[in-house]
């Protein structure tokens, strides 16, 4: 029998503290331990992401729950000796609160986790994903075990008194997607997770199948067993391949373990999964274009009806969720639907999980009850803004959805008050901006990122972004005309209006957003040529003021030699030779260049 450790050491094994360093600190503790002789006495047990991303590698001992941040290979040897030996605390690798600077010492206190419900992320930083036994440890499936003592109908009815919604895009009923694709005729029916994750800037997906793989295969075997499915398959990014991996890794587990299979948990129900790797298309993220991925072929969308309740997957009726609503029922089914319709508002039930990226000091995922304020979410759990900045902006939802202003920092997250913000809930991805954001530039990259990557199958989407996108990157240029923002507003109706499929009826939301809060950055584009925030290199000037000393530094820096002048005389920058780098004004040491 294995000897019972009288400490933990949790490590953080995610794709963001990995690319920081983690997999050396691993190794590292363990031969240190072992050179201790202290094997036996410590396990150190590799997770998934804990969600403090900006933080890592994060490290955290229990059974103290001491948290230590930005943890390098060289420290190990003074966690080891001082902390896990001695017994005392390592002061200068804890975390500090962005606005206070004080030290926290225990996981539980930290501010960026206090207003956090966390429910799909549950063991994500807490357990090993790569265990079956872990997992099991933590009550996993034992949501399956029930679900498999009621009949499918009564699985469907508790989901669906649930009020989960999909948590992919427009939050469709999951109880009452569920219950079409039972209901829907056909000898056989597939499950499909969709873990095609593909805004700039969301993880929220990849981090639950890397840090908690069992999680899914047991939602999505609840869910084959409520419609009448034996055979499921989850699309993955091949830009992936932790959560791959270790989505590998956890089939095999639960087919040996009869959780998967033939007879699962030596039942009648029969149930099996396969991984289909997607090579890295955004539209692929729609349902019917994913499915023709699956089967082969080229991923485009197609009209609607029929829907793939009825039709899906090889003209088969089949029932598509993505990773994080099938994160939520396993614990729907094991604690039943009260609890997480107790949580988030009337219309809007449960918790969400957000990517918090951009200009803010705590970046990672925070999961958070519906209904919560995105105040709450940037300033309480995000640590506010970096380096002292003033908020400008929120883009929320991804390129599909919008950017929200100052004066939209208290309104209730739900599906319902974004989209009447004209934003909407999307995957989750949140990218905060401060004053030196440009939002006619942010709205020309979200625009470009989804004309990029439109499939070309209708002309609305194809050839509409196209003319959406030369119209804003004239503006960025300075070469705006009067006529260009009713222009760009008629031709994002016509596009969101005439598009086949999800991806061009929401491109133009960023551009309709930034005009509907943000008309005057796009009117000082055009008529003053300038830009607000000083952000459109075609628009700044630099010019040298009478504070510099004539020390050389800004001449040395200038790419295109634009810049002359004698020692200890001020210089001169010529402006038609200058390519407004930045590159002088960064160097210069006595702020003594001016951006205009």
């Amino acid at each position: 029998m294995e000897k019972l450790a009288r400490a933990h050491v949790l490590v953080c094994g995610g794709t963001g503290c990995s690319s920081s360093g983690s997999k050396i600190i691993i190794p590292a503790l363990r031969e240190k331990l072992q050179a201790k002789g202290m094997e036996d006495e410590v396990r150190v047990v590799e997770t998934g992401c804990h969600g403090l991303c900006e933080m890592g590698p994060l490290v955290i001992v229990y059974p103290e729950g001491v948290f230590y941040v930005r943890v390098k290979p060289e420290d190990v040897d003074e966690i080891v000796e001082t902390h896990l030996v001695k017994g005392r605390t390592i002061t200068r690798l804890l975390y500090r609160e962005a606005t206070t600077l004080e030290t926290v010492p225990g996981y539980d206190k930290i501010a960026f986790y206090k207003k956090q419900k966390r429910y799909a992320l549950a063991n994500c930083g807490h357990i090993n994903p790569e265990s079956l036994e872990e997992y099991i440890g933590a009550d996993g499936y034992e949501g399956l075990a029930k679900a498999l003592d009621m009949t499918p109908e009564a699985v469907i009815e508790e989901i669906k008194a649930s009020g989960l919604r999909g948590r992919g895009g427009g939050g469709f009923p999951t109880g009452l997607k569920w219950q079409f694709t039972r209901a829907a005729s056909g000898d056989k029916k597939y499950v499909i997770c969709n873990a095609d994750e593909g805004d700039p800037g969301a993880f929220m997906d990849r981090s639950v199948l890397e840090g908690d793989p069992h999680r899914i295969i047991e939602g999505m075997a609840v869910c084959g067993y409520a419609i009448g499915s034996d055979e499921g398959y989850i699309y993955c990014r091949a830009e992936y391949p932790l959560a791959i991996k270790r989505l590998r890794n956890a089939i095999a587990q639960a087919r040996e373990a009869g959780l998967l299979g033939e007879g699962i948990l030596s039942g009648k129900f029969n149930f099996d999964l396969h991984i289909k790797e997607g090579a890295g298309a955004f539209v692929c993220g729609e349902e019917t274009a994913l499915m023709a991925s699956i089967e082969g072929r080229r991923g485009m969308p197609r009209p609607r009806p029929p829907f793939p309740a009825n039709s899906g997957l090889w003209g088969k009726p089949t029932n598509i969720n993505n990773v994080e609503t099938f994160a939520n029922v396993p614990s729907i089914m094991r604690d039943g639907a009260g609890y997480f319709a107790s949580q988030g508002t009337e219309t809007s039930k449960g918790t969400k999980v957000f990517a918090l990226t951009g200009k803010i000091n705590n970046t990672g995922l925070a999961e958070v009850p519906m209904g919560i304020t995105m105040r709450e979410i940037i300033y309480e759990i995000g640590g506010g803004i970096s380096d002292g900045r003033n908020f400008k902006a929120v883009q929320i939802g991804g390129p599909s959805g919008g950017c929200l202003p100052e004066s939209l920092l208290d309104l209730p997250i739900d599906y319902e008050s974004l989209t009447r913000a004209g934003a909407m809930m999307g995957s989750g991805g949140l990218v905060v901006m401060d004053e030196t954001t440009c939002m006619v530039d942010v709205a020309r990259y979200f625009l470009n990122f989804t004309q990029d990557e439109s499939c070309g199958k209708c002309t609305p989407c194809r050839e509409g972004t196209k003319r959406m996108l030369e119209i804003l990157n004239r503006i960025c240029e300075g070469m705006g005309k009067e006529e260009d923002i009713p222009l760009l507003e008629n031709l994002a109706k016509s596009i969101k209006g005439a598009s086949l499929c999800a991806l061009g009826q929401t491109a133009p939301n960023p551009v309709l957003s930034t005009l509907s809060f943000f008309r005057d950055e796009y009117e000082a584009h055009i008529r003053e040529h300038r830009c607000p925030a000083g952000a459109c290199a075609a628009l700044i000037g630099y010019t040298i003021t009478d504070k510099c000393r004539g020390c050389g530094l800004c001449k040395k820096a200038c790419p295109a030699g634009a810049i002359s002048g004698e020692t200890k005389n001020v210089h001169v920058i010529d402006k038609k030779t200058c390519v407004r780098c930045g590159e002088c004004q960064a160097k210069c040491p006595f702020n003594a260049i001016d951006k205009s």
